[in-house]
């Protein structure tokens, strides 16, 4: 699994995350903070753009905090304890098991019911973060930590699967660890399981489908007959908004429909 670089977010305003994931990973490594103080200067500290570029890797972040003088920045450190391969072995077989998951992980996209997966706790729990950082402070976390925590939020809004690289594997791997449709549970080095066209019974009715070899024999429909003629657009109605001269806008909805019209009556 190979870490993942991010650039550092530019200064602007304090933000919260926007996402589900976002936002249950700051309450996560917040619930093992001993002092709320240290929480809001690491957010002030976010939002001021005083972390550099992010490294995320298996079970660790790592990043430049500076309070202000770059010349003097700390080198921080995230530490997050990874799933056990029990743990990785269960979400597969969730992933496996619904063909939505599958597409939203490649999507880039962490599913949210993997959050309720019973006997798996993909968000950290307590005394599973631990912050490191080579500043003078004693607090737990300090603010540098906290601040690239915060951070780490936001990329999770952008990339939710980010988390399964935070908490040891990435979502490339958790994909390849799941099987296909179809092969749920099947061990490692079974022969496929024959598709269904093809142990379907002589006297199935017809409600049980067409063979998918029946159906590929089976020539071409002729293509349904071309459209006739196009009438006369009528223009939708549009309601008045703010700086929208509604008129002007039905005027060109209604060209461009001519001119629709007149490609297809072309021949």
């Amino acid at each position: 699994m190979t870490p993942r670089g991010f650039p550092a977010f530019a200064p602007g305003r304090a933000r919260r995350p926007r996402t589900f994931w976002g936002a249950a990973w700051n309450r996560a490594w917040e619930a093992d903070a001993l002092d709320a103080g240290p929480l809001r200067a690491g957010r002030r500290l976010a939002a001021a753009g005083h972390v550099g570029p992010i490294t995320v890797s298996p079970g660790r972040l790592a990043a430049a905090v500076h309070d202000g003088d770059t010349e003097q920045a700390y080198a921080t450190r995230v530490r997050v304890a990874p799933l056990t391969d029990g743990d990785w072995n269960l979400l597969a077989a969730e992933v496996a098991a619904r063909a939505g998951h599958r597409a939203a992980l490649l999507a880039g996209q962490l599913p949210r019911e993997l959050a309720d997966l019973a006997g798996v706790r993909l968000l950290p729990g307590l005394g599973e973060v631990t912050p490191e950082c080579d500043c003078p402070e004693w607090d737990h976390p300090c603010r540098h930590a906290a601040a690239l925590c915060h951070q780490v939020s936001w990329l999770l809004d952008a990339d939710s699967a980010l988390l399964l690289l935070v908490r040891g594997r990435d979502a490339r791997t958790l994909l390849a660890a799941a099987p296909g449709p179809g092969r749920v549970g099947a061990p490692p080095g079974a022969a496929p399981q024959p598709a269904a066209a093809t142990i379907r019974r002589p006297d199935a009715p017809d409600t049980a489908g067409t063979a998918a070899a029946e159906a590929y024999a089976c020539p071409a429909p002729p293509l349904p007959p071309a459209p006739g003629p196009a009438g006369a657009p009528f223009p939708p109605l549009l309601p008045p908004g703010p700086e929208v001269d509604v008129d002007a806008l039905r005027r060109l909805v209604t060209v461009a429909a001519d001119r629709a019209a007149a490609l297809l009556r072309q021949d």
